[in-house]
């Protein structure tokens, strides 16, 4: 459980859960630390973040300069379409910025799991984490099983956090399924999230210990996987 809370506390997770369009940045020394990232001025898209204008280029590329790991995008709070390619131009670009991209992935949007996977496939040298996996509708990433076996079709830049999920469905009777799920995604790609402020971290960790995987994927997902993504060598 130290490592975890280290790592959120020092910013190596590019993540912050109270809102959509704040990022967290290591805190580099003779650097400038991150600030709350900054919406660019209204566009003609209904949501100003995801969108091809220059504002936003230019704040992904400042964060980027700052060492900012991720940036989140929520699809249904900032109501843009996944499919738009002003979506695909910007994820595209913190891909060559070795930034990468977390969307919520609840499933609160139809058809979420679907354009996300798209997009992925896309872009195959940006990195994705997709929140929840999926919500409720986790079963359609089993789907990555099969994408694997297709010859230069899927090349393994999808990640997963399980929060809020793993809440839901651990001690229910989909718990075995869901734990089945986790493996087939590919236990180094599954990250532990909390959704704060609608849950705690506690209560993420919580549900972790209570699902049916070995102590050592426990461990994979609590730490190893997120350091490895993050590049976080300590």
């Amino acid at each position: 459980m130290k490592p975890i809370r280290r790592s959120i506390a020092d910013g190596n997770v590019a993540l912050d859960e109270k809102t959509c369009d704040t990022a967290v940045g290591p805190r580099l020394p003779g650097r400038e630390p991150a600030r709350p990232v900054q919406r660019p001025p209204p566009c003609s898209d209904t949501s100003p973040w995801p969108c091809s204008c220059q504002a936003a280029t230019d704040e992904l590329k400042r964060l980027a300069g700052l060492g900012v790991k991720a940036i989140k995008l929520h699809p249904h709070t900032q109501k843009f379409d996944i499919a738009d390619p002003k979506v695909r131009a910007l994820c595209k670009l913190a891909g060559e910025l070795g930034v990468a991209v977390l969307f919520d992935n609840f499933n609160i949007v139809p058809g979420d799991s679907q354009h996300l996977f798209n997009l992925a496939v896309q872009l195959p040298k940006t990195h994705f984490i997709f929140a929840h996996m999926g919500g409720m509708d986790f079963r359609f990433w089993n789907s990555l099983f099969m994408a694997r076996t297709a010859k230069d079709f899927f090349f393994d830049n999808i990640h997963f956090d399980i929060s809020a999920t793993a809440v839901l469905v651990a001690d229910s009777p989909l718990e075995a399924e869901f734990v089945w799920t986790i493996r087939n995604v590919g236990i180094d790609n599954v990250m532990l999230g909390s959704d704060y402020p609608q849950l705690s971290l506690k209560q993420a960790v919580d549900a972790l210990e209570k699902l049916d995987l070995t102590e050592e994927e426990k461990r994979k997902i609590r730490w190893d996987n997120a350091n490895r993504l993050f590049g976080d060598k300590r």
